[in-house]
């Protein structure tokens, strides 16, 4: 069994709102010496997988098909072993 975390974030090429909103806020809030913001996605998975290597090519296929869009978006997991 593995845990895994998925972080999925915009490209760095990709145009940010929601992140550029966060951050006039904290200005807003004199936090000015915050320069940049981007949001993006966590998610934890439990798999249950026969080694390592086949969950990681099952979750990399899982990304690539549904939790990120990879045209917009990066993706990165990192693994934990549970058991």
């Amino acid at each position: 069994m593995f845990k895994v975390t998925v972080f999925v974030t915009l490209k760095e090429s990709v145009l940010d709102p929601q992140g550029a909103a966060v951050k006039d806020s904290l200005h807003a809030l004199n936090y000015d010496e915050v320069k940049d913001v981007r949001i993006g996605k966590y998610m934890e998975l439990e798999i249950d997988a026969p080694n390592e290597e086949v969950a990681r090519e099952r979750v990399t296929e899982m990304c690539e098909k549904l939790l990120a869009n990879t045209v917009i978006e990066d993706y990165r997991f990192e693994f934990i072993t549970v058991g």
